[in-house]
Parts: structure tokens; sequence; C-alpha cells
């Protein structure tokens, strides 16, 4: 199995760094790096990924194009599929509206900035341009990801351990909650892993009326990552190359009251979330380490309690377009 990469600085490293900003991963995997964490996927990770297939069953991690409509951000409507034929023996179709990030999606380097530091590696505001190439989503489109994915099934380990858990509620999951939940799966990191986090947040919001849909969409609140210092620590220190997660954001949802990332002088946007004291723009525009949500993980999360295998190998496949801020994340699961 790949081996820890003895190269890497630590977190506690990266915060001392005078060379570039504290806390980020810029220049760590050589000058002009856009790839940020995706570098720890290689083809000794890819071969030990492939040799996890046991039965080659196979598990969709995409809910299908607009599911989260109306869209969940506030900012996405929904697309609109149409059919033309030239000829009587011919279909063609397009796409109007197509948000990239509307439903199962990935987040690329473009999607956030650091406040003070901009975006991942230094890249210049207006370089962050249409079909410019400059930490487009096509670099993981030509990177590939094709690596272990871990689950952490949060529902599955509160219950095993009598412990109350709300999939609508906010729970601020940290490092010892990631790695007593490991334990209880039986399974351990390994560089390059994606970590894959089940909260039953998605599960729980599409079995919801029209009505109730509606009421939570004003006021989302759901489990996640906590915004901490100590897990931009834990997801560098384990080498983590990206996490997804079946919520909205990954993290925990409302942000942590008084959160280390939260700027008092920034402005509420004009429409749509804000982004103000996320996880997103340190994980993303500091260490370069990508995010997904709203995957689909309630089969997988089955398939994995009735084996006991919390590993797998895990494929995403983000479009090759280029200057895309992100994509939807064309994933799967195989066991």
């Amino acid at each position: 199995m790949p081996g820890r990469r003895s190269d890497i600085p630590t977190y506690r490293e990266l915060l001392d760094r005078t060379d570039a900003p504290p806390g980020s991963s810029w220049g760590v995997f050589g000058a002009g790096d856009q790839l940020g964490t995706l570098n720890f996927l290689t083809e000794e990770t890819a071969a030990h990924a492939a040799r996890l297939v046991r039965t080659g069953r196979r598990y969709n991690l995409d809910y299908p194009l607009n599911t989260f409509v109306p869209s969940l951000s506030g900012t996405r409507p929904a697309s609109v599929h149409s059919i033309f034929a030239n000829g009587p023996n011919h279909r063609d179709d397009w796409l109007d509206s197509f948000y990239l990030q509307s439903t199962t999606q990935i987040d690329g380097w473009r999607h956030m900035r650091d406040p003070i530091y901009g975006f991942y590696g230094g890249v210049q505001d207006d370089l962050v341009v249409v079909d410019g190439p400059d930490l487009g989503i096509q670099l993981a489109a030509e990177k590939g990801i094709f690596t272990r994915g871990v689950l952490v099934d949060l529902p599955r380990y509160f219950e095993g351990i009598g412990r109350a858990y709300d999939p609508m509620g906010v729970t601020f999951i940290g490092p010892e909650d990631l790695d007593a939940a490991l334990a209880f799966h039986g399974v351990r990191w390994n560089t390059g892993d994606v970590l894959v986090l089940r909260t039953g947040w998605s599960g729980h919001y599409l079995g919801m009326t029209k009505e109730q849909q509606a009421e939570h969409r004003n006021n989302i609140v759901s489990p996640g990552l906590d915004q901490s210092k100590e897990i931009l620590a834990y997801l560098w220190d384990n080498q983590i190359s990206m996490a997804v997660s079946d919520n909205v954001g990954v993290e925990a949802l409302p942000v942590r009251p008084g959160s280390v990332f939260f700027d008092a002088n920034e402005p509420k946007p004009g429409c749509g979330m804000s982004h103000n004291g996320m996880l997103h723009r340190p994980v993303i525009a500091l260490l370069g380490l990508l995010l997904g949500e709203c995957w689909n993980l309630d089969d997988l999360a089955d398939a994995c309690a009735a084996d006991g295998r919390y590993e797998f190998l895990l494929t995403a496949k983000p479009l090759d377009l280029v200057g895309a801020v992100g994509s939807p994340a064309n994933a799967m699961a195989v066991k």
C-alpha cells in the first residue's frame, strides 16, 4: 500500500512559513503548481485502489441534474434540456442554463479565493477568466481522479456508539470524531485517499415535502466538518487528496459562531449564500484541496455496512472544460 510521503511538511510547519502565506501549500509541490493535493494521486495510489475491487459492483455517486431545484445556493436556476432532430432517424440535444455546480459537484480551485492572499498558488485575479487555463477544472480532468475512497458514515457511527445524531441538525465534526469513526469502521488513512463523508443530509432533504424543503433552504442546517485549523491540519497531515460529502458544503452549516475564518468587515453578498467564516476558503485557496458536494452516498453506505469494508475504488471525471470553476462529479465507487 502507498506509504506516507516523508517529503511533505506538516501543517504546523506550513503555519510557520514566511516564503508563502502561512498555512498554505503554495509551492510545496513545485514552483507554479496548480494541482494542490491532487499531487498525492500517483500511479502507486491508483494501482493500490484498483486492487480493492473484489466483486466488481458499481455504485453511482451522482444525483441526476436538477435534483436540487430550486437551488440550494439561491443563485442557480434549473437546467433546460432540449432535443432536436436533423431528419427522422437522428436525434441531438443541448442544455441551457447549465450550472456546473448545481447538483453532485466538485468545487475547483477557482471556486474560492482567500480574502487576503487570493487564489491558490498566488494566481492573479485577472487570470481567472473564461477560457483562461489557470486553476481551471480541466486540470483535474487531465490528472484523473482514480484512487481509494474511505467512507465515514456518521449516522451509522453515532448510532453504533449510542450518541444522538440529527442529519438535519448542526454537528461540528472534528479530528477526534473522524478518527473514532475510522476506528469504528475498521479502516485507516493512506496517502491520496478521498474522504467520503456521509452525513445523511441529502437523503433526508430529498424525502421532505416541497414546503419543508423551501423552509429548510431559507436556513440550511447540516452536520459537517468543523470550521477550525485542526480540521485543516487533519486533512493535510493525513495527505487527503479530496474531501466529498452528501451535504451542501462538506462543512457544517451554519458556520460555527466565532469561526476563526470569519471576517467581521466583509459585506454580505447581494444574493445567495454567504461564505464568510467557511472552511471552503482555506481548504481550496490555501491548501489546494478540492471539495465535492451533494454526492449520492446512501447505496454505497448500505453496501459498506453489509460487507464491513469501508474502502473502495473511487473514480471521478470532471468536465474537460478549460477555465471552468467546477464540474459535475461523474463519480463512481467500485467494490
